[in-house]
């Protein structure tokens, strides 16, 4: 039986993330992707912060779009770090993934909620180390009783381009904490910076897709992307 793999659409309902096709693309409900990750808060380096109001301003009516699509199986993931955005996306569409760049730092209230409410919650390591800081993070979960709990090894967030491809390189060392594992590697910097390329290159692309399969074959089971298509295809003869 092959790897179970998982593939997360991005949808940035915000006027400056990195990768400008992404932004407002509701064509992307229509990609065959499992999950769609909606976020309302760039959190691109530079940009800049938006506040809790803002960031609802934004994603309410991308989230009243994608909940009228009614798009069979499609999970909902809400990018972002407040807890009060999350409880509102939570209000208004039921069953929800929340993806959470700081792992709960951001917020203290955001681990006792998800906590609370079963919710499915993306934890992402934002250093350099990510089996230390999983380490820390699985002891606060499990005295909070978050069980149900997804890890991300933050690629781009807190590390150099060669502390990026390190990380991809021994991805197998985070299986040891029995949790799925999201990756976002699609068009990250550490992949066209040392080609000296941009995030819109052709070669950005392939060269993202294959970062993408070592993560599969590492362990990875849940891939975020721009490119739900072409994902699928470059894991053909692994799932």
């Amino acid at each position: 039986m092959g790897t179970q793999v998982s593939i997360m659409a991005i949808l940035n309902a915000t006027p400056d993330s990195f990768f400008a096709r992404s932004r407002y693309d509701m064509s992307i409900l229509d990609s065959g992707a499992d999950i769609i990750d909606i976020g309302a808060c760039s959190t691109r380096p530079g940009s800049s912060p938006v506040s809790q109001t803002e960031e609802w301003i934004r994603l309410e009516p991308v989230l009243k779009a994608v909940r009228d699509r009614k798009v069979p199986g499609l999970r909902v993931s809400i990018d972002t770090f407040w807890s009060s955005v999350a409880k509102k996306a939570f209000d208004l569409m039921g069953d929800i993934i929340v993806n959470d760049v700081s792992a709960g730092a951001a917020d203290p209230q955001m681990l006792p909620w998800v906590a609370s409410q079963g919710i499915e919650y993306v934890a992402m390591c934002n250093d350099n180390d990510p089996a230390a800081f999983f380490d820390r993070f699985s002891l606060k979960a499990e005295a909070l009783g978050l069980d149900n709990w997804i890890l991300d090894p933050g690629f781009g967030f807190g590390k150099t381009v060669e502390e990026n491809w390190a990380v991809l390189h021994s991805l197998e060392k985070l299986n040891r904490f029995s949790r799925r594992i999201l990756v976002g590697l699609s068009r990250k910097s550490m992949i066209y910076r040392p080609l000296g390329l941009g995030p819109d290159d052709e070669k950005t692309l392939r060269e993202t897709c294959r970062a993408q399969i070592e993560a599969v074959r590492r362990g990875a089971s849940i891939l975020r992307v721009h490119d739900v298509g072409a994902a699928r295809l470059s894991l053909r003869g692994i799932i």
